[in-house]
Parts: C-alpha cells; sequence; structure tokens
C-alpha cells in the first residue's frame, strides 16, 4: 500500500476521476482528504454532477483508514459540497441556489430559470384566531382571524424550502381562495397587493421532528430560518417564516455601497 506521503495518480474507473493524494500536512488525516475534494471541485477540476473516487479508491490511494476516508465524505456531504447515492457513489452537489435578501423572489421562477422542476407541496390552507405574537406583527387583535398557509417547495423532487406564511385578511381577503399548486403563495401576494415594504431576519436554528419530516433531512442538521414581514402604506399584510435546509440552500445579496442590488 503506497504511504501518504507519496503522490500517486492513477486512472479510474470508467466514470470516476483520477485521484491524485494531497501532499503531508500538520491537519488531521480526515481534513486533509476534504481539502483535497474540496480543492478539486473548487478549482473546476472536478464539476457538479462529476463521480468522485469510491471509498475504496480513497482508501487505497491516501494509505488511511475506512474510518477516516467516510468521515471525510461525511462532513463533505453535511457542508453540501458532495452527494451520496447508497450503492451508486458519492457526486459533486450542484451548487448551492442562493436567495437575494434585499429583494422578494419567486421561488418558482428561481428554480425554472436554472432548468429545474419546481412544485410546491400545499400541506394546509385555513382561517384560524390569530396568536398573540402572530396579531402583534400583523397588527390585529387577540383572536382576530387570520389566514394561515403551510406549504413545501421542491426542486427536482428535493425539499428546498418550508414555508409557514400567515396573512391578514382585511389586507387580502382573497387569499385562502387562490390554487397554490398552480401560483405560490409569494407570486400571488406579489401579483395583487403593492407592496412598499419588507422586513428580513435571518436565523440559524434546528428543525422539530415534524419539519425535519416535511423537508425530508436529518433534525440534527442545521436550517436557515429566513422570517419576512411586509407592509403596504404602513399596514401589515403578511408574516412568513421560510426553513431552508442548511446543506442545501444559502441566503445572500450583493449590492453596491450606493445601497442598490446588482442585477441579477
Amino acid at each position: 500500500m503506497p504511504s501518504r506521503l507519496q503522490i500517486v495518480r492513477t486512472a479510474a474507473r470508467a466514470g470516476t476521476a483520477a485521484v491524485e493524494t494531497a501532499p503531508p500536512s500538520n491537519v488531521a488525516l480526515y481534513q486533509q482528504i476534504k481539502d483535497f475534494i474540496a480543492g478539486k471541485i473548487q478549482d473546476g477540476t472536478w464539476k457538479a454532477g462529476d463521480r468522485l473516487p469510491s471509498e475504496n479508491d480513497l482508501v487505497v490511494q491516501f494509505g488511511m483508514s475506512r474510518m477516516t476516508v467516510n468521515r471525510a465524505l461525511r462532513e463533505l456531504v453535511e457542508q453540501g459540497r458532495i452527494r451520496r447515492i447508497a450503492g451508486v457513489g458519492s457526486f459533486v452537489a450542484d451548487e448551492k441556489p442562493q436567495a437575494n435578501l434585499l429583494q422578494i423572489v419567486s421561488l418558482a421562477e428561481d428554480i425554472r430559470r436554472r432548468g429545474h422542476d419546481y412544485q410546491c407541496k400545499v400541506i394546509t390552507v385555513e382561517r384560524i384566531s390569530a396568536s398573540l405574537d402572530v396579531a402583534t406583527a400583523l397588527g390585529l387583535d387577540t383572536g382576530e382571524s387570520v389566514f394561515h398557509s403551510v406549504c413545501v417547495h421542491l426542486e427536482d423532487g428535493v425539499p428546498m424550502q418550508l414555508e409557514d406564511r400567515y396573512v391578514s385578511p382585511r389586507m387580502v381577503p382573497t387569499f385562502a381562495q387562490q390554487d397554490f399548486l398552480k401560483e405560490q403563495p409569494t407570486d400571488f401576494l406579489i401579483r395583487t397587493v403593492l407592496l412598499d415594504q419588507m422586513e428580513h431576519v435571518v436565523d440559524a436554528v434546528l428543525p422539530t421532528r415534524e419539519q425535519a419530516e416535511l423537508l425530508q433531512m436529518d433534525p440534527t442538521q442545521p436550517c436557515l430560518l429566513l422570517t419576512r414581514r411586509t407592509w403596504a402604506r404602513e399596514t401589515p399584510i403578511t408574516i412568513v417564516r421560510c426553513l431552508h435546509p442548511g446543506m442545501r440552500y444559502r441566503l445572500g445579496s450583493r449590492f453596491r455601497t450606493d445601497g442598490n442590488t446588482v442585477a441579477g
């Protein structure tokens, strides 16, 4: 078995990228493998969808234990850099979609623009009595009637966002009558209400077990929670909490120093 200090090149099996062991390093052994794979992804040698060397190949080429290699691959999966398919292999993951924090964008349009399939799974649409926190957020009296909807948004069949929304009937009386399988709630509100203010707050959270089931993820993995409130003429319209699996999604914006967002 070659030493981990030796640089080795080997032709890969059909459909598998070539392996080159990393130079010696003082960092932990599993981190060396992570850095090597991440470097190949970063410099474009391995692109989204490319198959990585097998776990056995990495064990042989790096001269490290299966446990060490498995930990490196597992952490790369948790970071969203690669994806693993049981019985098939490991592949470079698609780049994480990024939501713009300074604008309200159509998730459906964003997914379709990337050439992927969009689907909205409606969990519930109901009219309920507003709790204290919801009533306060929407400028209503506690117990006053509000619309409540819960949807899961999917990209190529994979849940990307769990949307939990409350809407003021005073401002959008027809909200519960809409078919959100055809037009998602955000798109409907943008089309029907002239929004002039919004507030975005982002938190890192762990999902509840029920939320994790809806998002088809491990409940021990972190999520990004985007809480958005919107207004029209100083009157609150909606408060929505959008939960994203951290390994599948990121939130961010690019803007000029004059405060304007950069197109695209």
